[in-house]
């Protein structure tokens, strides 16, 4: 993985106070994606958002498309790829299980972000990344288990969500520091949203009509959880090592529990909230030793 330079205090604060917003507003917006999910298709509402998000970033990229690099076009086209398919199965996965239980399964991709860097980037994990496997996989489990020893549909479709949620969070952290983010952010947008669009018109066209009621979760997840969420995730990642990062933004999970709580009357049982717990302890002791790990490395 490219060596990323070392940020001062300040530069630190700020990246992890941008981050931490964006994980407010994710996890304000899984209710609204599932308030979304029973009106429209999946990829027909993520098309249209991710399309919103693109008009609500224009004006400030605006000329400077003209200078597009090839790193932040070829970059730009991979993340945008990633995107598609990872909020195509979350959006999916909505439509079976609470926002606050599939907010706390994407978050399982802080422990799959350090994992993959070890495998692919071999920055092999300490015993203590391990251990907060483990203690995710526990949580998973306890959180998603139905009545028979298996996973909900929608669980299912959230958990391999994650997977790409990692490899997104990798990819981002290794271009952030490289690219301009404004236009990288506009590319993987308008990747994700033409993928998005064109195949919900062609396997969702049906429910085409859902869109119009659906407008106020557009306009709310477009313009906020796209258009503002994910480009300060690209700008937040330029002084954040993308382990760190992963753990800020998986608070979206606390923060979707927290949404649907409030807004939908979400129930966890007592067994469902040690799963959460666990989760939680899992996600912190991943980032405990990455943290202490890079410390030491940039010494």
């Amino acid at each position: 993985m490219l060596a990323e330079s070392k940020p001062h205090r300040g530069q630190r604060l700020r990246a992890d106070l941008t981050l931490l917003a964006v994980a407010i507003v994710w996890g304000s917006a899984f209710v609204v994606c599932r308030l979304a999910a029973a009106q429209t298709g999946s990829f027909l509402y993520n098309g249209a958002r991710f399309l919103l998000g693109v008009v609500t970033l224009l004006p400030f990229v605006g000329a400077r498309l003209r200078g597009l690099a090839r790193v932040e076009a070829w970059g730009g086209v991979l993340a945008g790829v990633l995107l598609f398919v990872a909020s195509g199965l979350q959006q999916m996965g909505l439509q079976f299980t609470t926002a606050g239980k599939a907010g706390f399964i994407t978050g399982l991709y802080v422990v799959l972000v350090p994992l993959f860097l070890a495998l692919v980037w071999r920055q092999w994990p300490r015993g203590s990344t391990w251990a907060a496997s483990l203690l995710a996989a526990v949580g998973l489990y306890l959180l998603s288990a139905v009545e028979q020893l298996a996973l909900a549909p929608g669980d299912g479709l959230e958990l391999v969500g994650a997977v790409f949620w990692a490899l997104h969070v990798i990819l981002i952290g290794r271009l952030a520091q490289r690219v301009d983010v404004l236009r990288l952010a506009l590319m993987q947008y308008l990747v994700c949203g033409l993928l998005s669009l064109t195949t919900g018109l062609l396997f969702e066209s049906s429910t085409a009509p859902g869109l119009v009621s659906a407008w106020w979760a557009i306009l709310y997840t477009g313009v906020l959880s796209v258009g503002l969420g994910y480009t300060l995730q690209v700008v937040g990642q330029q002084h954040a090592p993308a382990a760190d990062a992963s753990v800020i933004l998986s608070g979206e999970a606390v923060f979707a529990a927290l949404a649907g709580w409030l807004i939908l009357d979400e129930r966890l049982t007592p067994w469902q909230l040690l799963g959460c717990a666990l989760m939680l302890a899992g996600m912190l002791l991943a980032q405990a030793s990455t943290w202490r790990a890079g410390d030491r490395g940039r010494a």
